[in-house]
This record gives structure tokens, C-alpha cells and sequence, in this order.
């Protein structure tokens, strides 16, 4: 199939109709507004609903509903909004119904800016909302992976029963670049059993029940579910990690600046690797498990102030290496320097 030329937030909604969702209920928030707006036009050409709701709050409470039925459903929105919809997620999490939430991360904290950031990681990957829960959160880096991310969640949310949220940001929203999107899939929304479906003269009344607190053995099938995920879908990218003696760690945007750092500091004859997070829940500990000896220290690369993926990598190395943190909210890491604080690192550690 040949590629086209689109922006990243766009070859995430016409991925989203590929894959068989015929329902977005959303409020525009920039940096994601295009996915909202693509979707206003394009949903109705291929059969299904758009509605632009009055809220983020509506937004996310709508999909509960569609995805009830057993549509494949998606809504799409940025920091602010994401905070939002973490009641009606939740809640979501506790009906174990399968949809996707899109995440177009911009700064924050509070309404934060509309440029580029990475500071929603926390949020996304311990559960923003109240209660005992994980969401599965895939990040991409391109517009391509955008695309297929995007169509795989809808698939590992219906295994799972469980929402899948994609960790976008506004560099990778915004930016254009080639992609092949996926063939046209139809989906069923009478195939679950589960589903919630209107009874026609004669049928067999069913009664439907899977709220997790009023069901006494929900708690054990809500950890096996967690322990399967965690077993079947870490998944990350490794690059030169072989004789690496620093390991970068970053995902989205920061990932494709690392690969830069990578290729110039083994050009100086620095030995650094790189390993991308694809999923950041379930986060890839085997990646870092499977570490050599000649690692001495990991360096988190991120579009955040605090590097709020550090506790993550220190759990993941049972805290055997040092772990440090380059980046801000307010700019794209630079591989030159990347490069410099990996060099003072591993001087440091070499002391």
C-alpha cells in the first residue's frame, strides 16, 4: 500500500475508522482539536456517530455508553481535559468495558500551555482516578506508529476488557510525515455476549451485571487480569543496548531525539544505548532485566521537569544502577545535549 502524507492527530482518527470505531464523543482542547475536527466529517462518510459534546466530562461518560453495546468507541483529548475524565475512566475500569482514550499531552501543570510536553506520564500509568486500577498505555513515536497503535488498542482492549489509553503529545499530533494506514475492518456490535443489546418479541430477557464492587469475586479476577497483561504485553524497542555502558530510557517525541544522541555519541566512541518504552503500562521491565554488565548507569530522557519515568526504570533495575533524569517541560531534549549529561554521568560513576 502506498503512504500518504498526513499529520500525526489525523492518521491517529483514520486509523481509529480502519479499525472499526464508529463512535467519538469529544470537546475540542488544542493540541488534539484536529482529531476532533477530522472525525466531524469523516465519522459520517463511513456510517458513524460524531457528536462534539459540551465537556470532557460528557465525553468520556458518552463512550461508557458505547461501548456498553459493544461499539468500538474512542474519545480524544489533552492534559486538562485527561484530568477530567478520570471519574467517568474509573468507572470504566469497574464496568471492564473496552474503549480507547487518546491523550495528546501538552504542558501542565494546571491549564498548563498548548506546546509539546511530556508531564501526563504519572497520570496515565498509575491511574489518575480513585480506587485499584491500571490502564494498558501505549506510546508512540511517528505518525506511523500513531496509526498502528492506534488500531491495535481497540484489539487489546476487547481481550482485556479494558480500556487502552494512547500516549500522544503535541510534537508527534502536529507533526506530518508519511503513513500507510491499515485496510478497512468491519466490527460486529452484536458479537459480545456481554454487550448490552434490546430484546426483540420473543427473545430470552437477559440481566447483565459486571460491576466490579458488587460482584464478591471480582477482586481475584480483576489481579489475574492485571498479571496477564503484565506477562503478555510488555513491549519496548532496543537499540545498541548490547555493549552499552549508558542506557538512555525514553518514549515518544524524546525516543527519536535519543536515536540521534545514540548515532552522533557512537561516533565520538561513547557507548550509549537506548531503550524505548512502547508500552509504559505494562511498563517493560524485562527490557531492563535483561541488561548486561557493561551498563553503569541509565539516564531518563523525557519532556518533563521532574522525570517522572525515573521510579519507574529504579523499580525495573531493582535499583542496582543509578538512574538520572535530562529534560524540561518547555523544550524537545537536544541530542548535543543529551550527549554532555551522559558524559558527566558516566565520569562521575567512573570516579
Amino acid at each position: 500500500m502506498a503512504k500518504v502524507l498526513m499529520k500525526g492527530n489525523e492518521a491517529l482518527a483514520e486509523a481509529a475508522l480502519r479499525a472499526g470505531c464508529r463512535f467519538y464523543s469529544g470537546y475540542p482542547i488544542t493540541p488534539q482539536t484536529e482529531i476532533l475536527e477530522y472525525l466531524s466529517w469523516r465519522m459520517a462518510e463511513v456510517g458513524g456517530e460524531f457528536v462534539q459534546t459540551e465537556s470532557e466530562l460528557s465525553g468520556i461518560n458518552m463512550l461508557l455508553g458505547a461501548a456498553s453495546a459493544g461499539a468500538r468507541a474512542f474519545t480524544s483529548t489533552s492534559g486538562p481535559g485527561f484530568s477530567l475524565m478520570q471519574e467517568g475512566l474509573s468507572y470504566i475500569v469497574a464496568a471492564g468495558l473496552p474503549l480507547v482514550v487518546v491523550n495528546v499531552m501538552r504542558e501542565g501543570s494546571g491549564l498548563g500551555n498548548i506546546g509539546a510536553s511530556q508531564g501526563d506520564y504519572l497520570q496515565m500509568t498509575k491511574g489518575g482516578g480513585h480506587g485499584d486500577y491500571h490502564t494498558i498505555v501505549l506510546a508512540p513515536s511517528n505518525v506511523q506508529e500513531s496509526a498502528d497503535l492506534m488500531a491495535e488498542a481497540f484489539d487489546l482492549a476487547e481481550t482485556y476488557l479494558h480500556p487502552v489509553l494512547i500516549c500522544s503529545d503535541a510534537a508527534i499530533g502536529q507533526m506530518v510525515e508519511g503513513v500507510e494506514l491499515p485496510e478497512f475492518k468491519e466490527h460486529d456490535i452484536n458479537k459480545f455476549d456481554w454487550a448490552v443489546r434490546g430484546c426483540r418479541p420473543g427473545d430470552e430477557i437477559r440481566s447483565i451485571q459486571n460491576i466490579y464492587f458488587l460482584d464478591p469475586d471480582y477482586e481475584k479476577h480483576l489481579l489475574e487480569k492485571y498479571h496477564r497483561i503484565e506477562k503478555a504485553e510488555q513491549r519496548w524497542e532496543a537499540v545498541c543496548t548490547e555493549d552499552a555502558e549508558l542506557i538512555l530510557a525514553a518514549y515518544g517525541i524524546s525516543s527519536r531525539m535519543c536515536k540521534e544522541a545514540v548515532k552522533e555519541a557512537r561516533g565520538q566512541g561513547l557507548k550509549l544505548g537506548l531503550i524505548r518504552p512502547i508500552t509504559l503500562w505494562p511498563f517493560p521491565v524485562r527490557a531492563f532485566e535483561g541488561l548486561g554488565d557493561s551498563v553503569k548507569a541509565i539516564l531518563s530522557v523525557e519532556m518533563s521537569t521532574l522525570g517522572q519515568m525515573v521510579d519507574d526504570i529504579r523499580l525495573a533495575t531493582g535499583c542496582r544502577l543509578p538512574v538520572d533524569h535530562y529534560g524540561s517541560m518547555l523544550a524537545l531534549p537536544e541530542s548535543d545535549g543529551i550527549i554532555a549529561k551522559a558524559k558527566a554521568i558516566l565520569s562521575e560513576v567512573g570516579k
